[in-house]
């Protein structure tokens, strides 16, 4: 089985101690069903009776619900909703801060080409096309004179957002952050081999049908699939500027660079696999960003990080 991309979560995990063997799934299975991040989410659960798995199911949805507080932009209520409304956050969770201090370093490694400040430009784009115009220049012009990751300050009492209007968004890191975070909640449950695919890729230990290390896929933009690679204890995650559009002529990608102040122009599909899905996360989506020649030394910084596919 070779999985890809998707916008759906799914989980498969192992009670450790289940033989890596084609009758491991043969034996007791536990699935649920529900939404992560606004999407359809299953989780199967092999070696683990009902009653058993119920704790577990149970636990995951906690998890999703309480991160989902934490980095949803369509929560009002979330704590990233709350720093965009007003510009500031006293007493962050400490989740938060971790994802911006990773920011911070993907920021730094790739100079400037990954920034979450770029949230007033998603907004200023994505009202026109819910107008079914094209954005004003003026109002592109103000909502870039917001970005700008340098006035953003972070620490264990606050985040301030010095510039009026500022605000940010996580979507380029916080999905692979809490594929990272169940990852790691099955993990501590016993269930050794694990596969999360949330678009970000985490593999733990072996796919349980095969005895070997589970198989990722990698499509391109016509579907056709263009790389295959093996993950054990990796994850892996694909970034394509076009796969949500914000104009009616489909020249408008969700990913932006920030010093320009329009989407990204360079690479079409960018796939990164790292240690954590976070780190893949973030850096598949500032390569579509980064100029090519920067590429290589800025995957370098990252231990384990690893450029798989750009087209």
């Amino acid at each position: 089985m070779t999985l890809t991309r998707r916008r759906f979560l799914t989980m498969s995990a192992v009670a450790a101690g289940t033989a890596l063997t084609g009758t491991a799934t043969a034996a007791a299975t536990s699935t649920w069903r529900g939404r992560a991040l606004g999407a359809p989410a299953s989780l199967r659960l092999a070696g683990l009776t009902g009653q058993e798995a119920a704790p577990v199911f149970a636990a995951v949805e906690a998890e999703l619900a309480r991160l989902e507080g934490i980095f949803s932009l369509y929560r009002a209520d979330s704590a990233l909703s709350r720093l965009n409304a007003t510009g500031r956050l006293d007493a962050p969770p400490p989740e938060l801060l971790e994802v911006l201090g990773l920011c911070d370093a993907l920021h730094r490694a790739t100079q400037g080409a990954f920034d979450p400040s770029v949230q007033p430009l998603f907004v200023a784009y994505a009202e026109a096309l819910r107008r079914h115009t094209a954005p004003d220049p003026d109002h592109l012009a103000a909502a870039h004179a917001r970005v700008g990751w340098e006035a953003v300050r972070f620490g264990k009492d606050q985040i301030i957002l010095e510039r009026a209007g500022a605000a940010l968004t996580l979507n380029g890191i916080a999905q692979g952050y809490i594929t990272d975070r169940i990852a790691a909640l099955l993990r501590g449950a016993g269930l050794g081999n694990v596969l999360i695919d949330m678009g970000e890729i985490s593999a733990l230990g072996m796919n349980p049908e095969t005895g070997l290390p589970w198989k990722a896929g990698i499509r391109g933009a016509n579907g056709a699939l263009v790389k295959r690679l093996s993950l054990t204890d990796r994850a892996m995650a694909t970034s394509d500027p076009t796969g949500f559009l914000l104009s009616t002529d489909g020249r408008t990608g969700h990913i932006f660079h920030p010093r320009q102040g329009d989407t990204a122009s360079g690479a079409s599909l960018v796939s990164v696999s790292a240690p954590q899905a976070a780190l893949a996360d973030g850096l598949s989506t500032a390569l579509c960003v980064l100029d090519r020649a920067h590429h290589a030394e800025a995957v370098r910084t990252f231990p384990g990080a690893s450029l798989e596919f750009i087209a």
